[in-house]
């Protein structure tokens, strides 16, 4: 993905906030503003008419009008224009500026005259008709003022709103800031959990689950690294063995049987040296692979396994004259199990491999497969010298070899080949002595996982 596509994917959850919380906050005032501004108008307009028509009314009794209304000056003040007119139709009263016609409609009109829009009010009585007219500029331009008026508070609020809203989102959000400069700041090798306080709800369960992955993370670099120092100390010894086996060879007499000698000693030396990288290559492949989910994985018929991994340890058995195969034929169905094929093959094997090379020669290997209590059972058993009880726990650590079987030479690494594979598998390692053969008895137990009925493999 292109840098312009990466842009365009991410965004500020800040920024995101801000921009939908303010929009939010600034169109929910315009509404609000518009709709005061358009209720005070029309407020404005019943106010006005109301008051023409109380005008109206207190001149309909047919008192004496004053001076001032003669005089216009009050009119001018109000931009009110009085025309009044008796039974006769004869004019009574009329304000000095007033451009009204000389009739009106009964009730509110609206009348231009001289280029001027009036709001007209005209009262009939049974003794004067009266009319009371506004100039609407007027009126429309003090209404523009009230309604202002009331929108006024709305843009004094809106503002102060919207950087409230801003403080509180910058605020709720500065434990992730915090979080975030944490995690820049640390090194590569920094697996120290991220502190958690004041984070929001919705955020803490990530950095949690952060914290639990620096967790694993640290576990499995420390375990790199101790990988990198035993590989570095167990591969010293076996290349200067080789070193200096060829370099007898180079300072070795011309006797042809001396010479072939060294030369089968440097094989065996080379082939050690192989193995051994082997062994390390799996292993490191092996511990740095992920957990085995059990809902995923492929089926994995243990009786192909056992018969591929029998079939690749068979050569060295029957070099050694051992009675290698499966113990017994089990009747009922086993169901298989979720994982890697070839994974399980190679814990198989080593198992196998590792009873072989310490089983003397005529003696017997058994592997067996069982059903218990639901779950799929891989066992095998020989009849070797076995591990001392003591020793058992720490047989599966990478280099390490019981000294009881020290006997033969090998690399340390095969028990704990065998056991990163099982907990990738979610199977349990169990030693113990052979009842049946007298020596070591490894036990794999693998986890129960309900499957389809079309799914169960039948004991072949």
């Amino acid at each position: 993905m292109s840098p312009l596509a990466k842009s365009r994917t991410t965004h500020s959850l800040r920024g995101r906030l801000l921009w939908f919380v303010l929009a939010a906050i600034l169109l929910a005032a315009l509404l609000q503003a518009a709709t005061a501004y358009r209720g005070a108008l029309q407020q404005a307009d019943a106010m006005f008419d109301d008051h023409l028509q109380q005008m109206a009314r207190s001149l309909r009794s047919g008192i004496p009008l004053g001076s001032p209304l003669i005089d216009g000056d009050e009119d001018a003040s109000f931009d009110l224009y009085v025309q009044i007119w008796g039974q006769d139709g004869t004019q009574l009263f009329r304000s000095t500026r007033s451009a009204l016609p000389p009739r009106a409609v009964l009730g509110f009109s609206d009348v231009e005259a001289n280029g001027n829009r009036y709001r007209v009010y005209t009262l009939q009585t049974a003794l004067q008709t009266v009319q009371i007219a506004q100039d609407l500029d007027a009126r429309s331009a003090r209404a523009r003022a009230l309604a202002l008026k009331a929108v006024l508070p709305f843009a004094l609020l809106t503002p102060l709103l919207m950087l409230a809203v801003w403080w509180v989102i910058s605020l709720s959000l500065a434990p992730i800031e915090r979080a975030r400069r944490q995690v820049a700041g640390r090194s590569a090798d920094d697996f120290s959990p991220l502190a958690n306080t004041g984070l929001p709800g919705e955020v803490r369960p990530l950095v949690d689950e952060l914290n639990l992955l620096f967790g694993r993370v640290r576990g499995a670099f420390d375990a790199q690294k101790n990988f990198v120092a035993d590989a570095a100390h167990e591969l010293r010894s076996p290349l200067t063995a080789l070193k200096l086996q060829a370099q007898a060879l180079r300072r070795g007499d011309d006797d042809p049987a001396e010479r072939a000698a060294g030369i089968a000693r440097l094989n065996q030396g080379i082939d050690r040296a192989i193995r051994l990288v082997e062994q390390l290559l799996v292993l490191a492949r092996e511990e740095a692979g992920p957990g085995q989910n059990p809902e995923d994985g492929e089926n994995v018929n243990l009786h192909e396994v056992v018969k591929l991994a029998v079939a690749d340890v068979l050569p060295l058995a029957g070099h050694k004259q051992i009675d290698l195969g499966l113990a017994d034929k089990p009747g009922a169905q086993l169901p298989p199990v979720p994982g890697q094929r070839e994974a399980l093959r190679i814990m198989l094997r080593n198992l196998l491999d590792n009873a072989v090379k310490y089983t003397p020669a005529g003696g017997q290997v058994d592997v067996s497969l069982q059903l218990q209590q639901g779950q799929p059972v891989l066992t095998v058993e020989d009849s070797g010298p076995g591990i001392a009880a003591q020793g058992r726990p720490r047989v599966f650590d990478r280099f390490f070899r019981a000294s009881d079987v020290a006997l033969e030479t090998g690399s340390g690494l095969g028990l704990a080949i065998v056991k990163a594979i099982a907990e990738r598998h979610g199977a349990t390692l169990a030693l113990d002595r052979s009842s049946r053969l007298g020596g070591l008895k490894v036990e794999v137990r693998f986890a129960p996982r309900p499957l389809a009925p079309g799914a169960i493999a039948t004991a072949q």
